[in-house]
């Protein structure tokens, strides 16, 4: 129970973190940017079971791509599938048959639409071809 409400402040603090983190990748001499500009998410891998175990998380920026070092793949894949990241197309792949859970959360924005997608998966490589490189935060 007490982790339930732990993630449901986390997940109400996103918005303002992805606004904080926005406000701090912005070139200083621009106008700074808002939660509200351009395509952005913010992506998180949980690994266990029922989201358990360790979060590791980046804000990915679109418009220019920015966030993680396959920022660039990432947007690319999610112009793709308009920003549905359950559009994607399984990739043809073999993955092992451990028994590794992780969740991918990602919350933000894609063409002006919110974005809200969790899902768990058996392990890292079957995250990985379903989702391709939006949560590929270790590589």
């Amino acid at each position: 129970m007490t982790h339930t409400t732990t993630a449901k402040a986390v997940r109400g603090a996103l918005p303002a973190a992805a606004a904080l983190l926005l406000a701090l990748v912005s070139p200083a001499h621009a106008a700074p940017r808002t939660a509200d500009q351009g395509d952005w998410l913010l992506v998180t891998v949980t690994t266990g079971d029922a989201g358990s175990g360790a979060t590791r998380g980046t804000l990915l920026l679109c418009d220019p791509p920015l966030g993680h070092q396959h920022a660039a793949e990432a947007c690319a894949e999610l112009e793709t599938v308009a920003g549905d990241i359950r559009a994607f197309p399984a990739t043809d792949t073999y993955c092992t048959m451990i028994h590794a859970p992780v969740t991918a959360h990602a919350r933000g924005q894609w063409e002006g639409r919110p974005v809200d997608y969790t899902e768990t998966f058996t392990n890292t490589c079957v995250m990985r071809a379903r989702t391709g490189s939006v949560f590929a935060l270790d590589d």
